[in-house]
């Protein structure tokens, strides 16, 4: 009798489940296919209300989806930024295997009914209603639906809208079936198939099938073999308990339903699903992260920088926000200029010379771009961080501006020389010039004033020393270059007025690391003692290895969207400093290669390079930028970790012993190693020659100044363009202490120097170096000046030979 009254409960249950089954049935359909007419009865009719009310336009939002960021190759990707790990493909990008398996295990009718699989449907009605369960019926347009629809409300933010969208009630699939069917009188089978694959999450924050195929097996969706797409798609169903990375053996368990149902349905062979069943989870899965972050780039310093270069880009938005939002969610490819091989062989110099982590705390950053401003590579001896800083470990780029994730600059010392070069070129001397400086070096200093200045002056009084000893006077630019004689350019900055040369360092495009304008003070303009990073003296450099044209910086040079190219704004590189001074310019910093402080780091082959060291004043900072006229590369190596406060001396780097840091100890080697190494293979490509102007400039007339003071003698010949001092005396009827000649006289270069000769009576006018009549020189009156010198001092070689050049001096800042 139980048996008996079991059976008769169990019938009458059925029974009751399916009428049940039936009303709701009915009102489905009767909401679908006679929404006006054909129904009786308040519940039905209440059904058919609830139906028509429906709103029936679905829209979905776009998909979020990570963007890219490529090297210079296309291939190496450098990040993909992303708020959804997601990246949308066409449906052929995706293996037909997977879209078999996804149809197979969710909705294997797909292609058959209209939206809404009336099979399915009844079967669940009816197990839920006996149950009490809640069997899933949905076909996949309808599963499209309420993923896109809580997908649309979170994007706005609208969590009570997104929990609607889940929602376990008839009303919810009510709305869910209408849009399904407006959607497939829209859209075909493949667009609502390609757009759920897209869509759907699958697991460890990859959504869509191409971000979990990159993420779980390292391949595109389009290469998915039988066992890969079985897994994938039978993660959608509960993809938080069922990825195969956490939860392995319910991975497994759920691809092997998969497999089943696909064999069930003849979709794979016999052969095929046994050998799909026998592989195992970890023979499938090589899992590799999304570079979401700038800490799973390979490149974080370069990522980094491009994500902060990305923000000032109008092609990505009109504000930064908008900017961000599209660089985040908008799936933007970004290919930059960086050359892995370039990279590679910057941060191999860099550790080289100086390790990361090295013991003495010294680092060292290089930075390298084309002479057009195509940023190739830049790399330090740290490894990337975002927690605290520690020996070896920062998040900050030594070689960048601050608004590019860079520190706040380092005093750049006697690199700032070549700007004085430029302006002098510029200004009408020679190659040959010479100016007259101060005493200093050892342990004196020379003293500058304000009141010696025409404008950008010392703020008050100023020591300035030279490494290399000079005594005073005359001093060739060519000597002072190579010598790097602080006090020689300080002298040329005060003929020239220090304004101009901080006007041609603007104009090269040189700033502080912060963004701001060089300082107007003669230490900060004159021997570099403002704050600037790597990036901003190699691209004002660039404009010299570019014969002065100014380029602005590229670090981007292609985006795309949907595979179509987003334009970007045109660069257009402009002469900022003529020609022929930058290449006046390039004699100075060449000839600093092969007789300064360049000499022991000249390029492999005899390639021609030019470049200058640079060293602060308390030997703390240290750099060389160098050019050649393909590539620009400046080093800079000091102690960041105590603010460059403390004195590098005495110093063990990388096994190497530095009794006293220099721009040419430890900066320029890695400069040269980075030099030959990007060159290797590359044409030796010259300098220009600089005119005749330039190298000899138009002969002026020299001034006649027989009979004057020596005073006034040197202040007419000054002013003519010349430098003036005297040395010595001759035998000659002028009065004794006026001025008896000159050497050279007659004409000579703008610039050139004049050695002024003092009578000590007594002698022969044709004997003297410049000859003028006598009736002028009885004409002046006697000086008084007590400085000429008097009669009886040695007489001087008629003709001194002009000044040579030095052996290779020891190396200097």
């Amino acid at each position: 009798m139980p048996s008996r009254t079991t059976s008769i409960g169990g019938v009458i249950s059925l029974l009751g489940a399916f009428l049940a089954s039936a009303l709701v049935l009915g009102l489905l359909l009767a909401g679908l296919f006679m929404p006006a007419v054909g129904a009786t009865g308040a519940l039905a009719r209440t059904g058919v209300d609830v139906f028509n009310e429906l709103p029936s336009e679905f829209r979905s939002s776009p998909l979020l989806q990570q963007s890219r960021i490529l090297a210079a190759d296309g291939k190496t990707v450098i990040a993909t930024p992303q708020d959804q790990n997601r990246i949308v493909v066409k449906l052929a990008q995706i293996a037909p295997v997977m879209r078999t398996a996804q149809v197979a295990i969710e909705d294997h009718r797909f292609y058959e009914h209209g939206g809404i699989d009336l099979q399915g449907t009844m079967r669940a009605v009816i197990s839920n209603l006996r149950t009490g369960g809640s069997q899933g019926a949905s076909s996949l347009t309808q599963q499209y639906v309420k993923v896109s629809l809580q997908y649309s409300a979170l994007q706005r933010g609208d969590k009570k809208a997104a929990e609607a969208a889940v929602d376990q009630n008839y009303i919810r699939k009510l709305r869910e079936l209408k849009y399904a069917i407006t959607l497939e009188k829209k859209w075909s089978k493949d667009q609502i198939l390609e757009a759920y694959l897209n869509t759907v999450y699958y697991g460890d924050l990859a959504y869509g099938v191409e971000a979990a195929s990159q993420h779980y097996f390292s391949i595109p969706a389009a290469k998915l073999s039988l066992s890969q797409a079985a897994l994938l798609a039978g993660l959608t169903q509960n993809p938080g308990t069922t990825d195969p990375i956490h939860n392995p053996e319910r991975a497994l368990t759920r691809r092997n339903v998969v497999l089943d149902r696909m064999h069930e349905l003849g979709k794979i062979t016999d052969q095929q699903w046994a050998a799909a069943r026998k592989r195992t989870i970890r023979q499938d899965l090589k899992v590799t992260n999304p570079k979401s972050t700038c800490l799973a780039s390979p490149y974080p310093y370069w990522c980094e920088f491009i994500l902060n270069y990305a923000m000032e880009m109008p092609a990505l938005g009109k504000t930064r926000e908008e900017r961000r939002r599209n660089l985040y969610a908008g799936g933007y490819v970004i290919t930059t200029t960086l050359d892995p091989k370039i990279q590679q062989i910057v941060q191999r110099e860099v550790t080289r010379k100086v390790p990361i982590g090295d013991k003495s705390h010294v680092g060292a950053a290089a930075y390298v771009t084309d002479a057009t401003g195509h940023v190739l590579g830049f790399a330090q001896n740290t490894q990337y961080t975002v927690t605290k800083q520690a020996l070896g470990r920062t998040g900050v780029s030594w070689a960048l501006d601050t608004r590019y994730g860079g520190s706040g600059g380092f005093q750049f010392g006697s690199t700032a020389k070549a700007f004085s070069l430029v302006t002098a070129m510029e200004s009408g001397m020679t190659t040959h010039s010479s100016v007259r400086a101060k005493a200093a070096g050892g342990n004196a200093t020379a003293v500058y004033y304000p009141s010696e200045f025409n404008g950008c002056g010392p703020g008050g009084p100023w020591r300035v020393h030279n490494d290399s000893p000079f005594a005073g006077g005359s001093i060739s630019l060519m000597r002072a270059t190579a010598l790097s004689t602080n006090t020689a350019f300080v002298a040329l900055a005060q003929k020239l007025g220090g304004c101009k040369v901080r006007d041609t360092m603007l104009k090269l495009g040189l700033h502080k690391a912060n963004g701001e304008p060089i300082g107007k003070y003669a230490p900060e303009y004159i021997l570099g003692s403002d704050e600037v990073s790597p990036q901003g003296v190699a691209h004002a450099y660039a404009t010299l290895a570019n014969d002065g044209k100014k380029c602005p910086m590229v670090a981007v040079t292609k985006l795309t969207r949907d595979g179509r190219n987003v334009s970007l704004p045109k660069t257009a590189c402009k002469q900022v400093v003529s020609a022929d001074a930058v290449r006046g310019t390039d004699k100075f910093l060449e000839y600093n290669m092969t007789n300064g402080s360049g000499v022991r780091n000249q390029l492999a082959g005899g390639r021609q390079s030019a470049g200058k060291t640079g060293t602060s004043d308390k030997n703390n900072e240290s750099w060389f930028v160098g050019y050649t006229p393909q590539l620009v590369t400046a080093v800079w190596v000091g102690t960041p970790d105590d603010g460059n406060k403390r004195l590098m001396t005495n110093l063990r780097i990388g096994g190497e012993y530095i009794p006293k840091m220099h721009g040419a100890a430890v900066a320029a080697p890695i400069w040269k190693g980075i030099m030959n190494a990007a060159l290797k293979g590359k044409p030796h490509a010259k300098f220009p020659e600089p005119s005749d102007k330039i190298t000899r400039g138009n002969d002026l007339p020299i001034p006649g100044v027989v009979g004057m003071s020596a005073r006034r003698a040197i202040a007419v010949l000054e002013n003519a363009g010349f430098n003036a001092s005297v040395g010595g005396t001759m035998a000659s009827s002028v009065r004794a202490g006026l001025v008896a000649g000159t050497s050279p006289w007659g004409s000579a270069p703008r610039g050139s120097d004049i050695t002024i000769f003092l009578s000590r009576g007594g002698g022969d006018d044709r004997l003297a170096p410049q000859a003028s009549p006598p009736r002028a020189a009885a004409q002046r009156k006697p000086s008084t000046d007590r400085s000429v010198p008097r009669a009886g001092q040695p007489k001087p070689p008629a003709a001194p030979k002009p000044p040579t050049l030095p052996k290779p001096p020891k190396p200097a800042g």
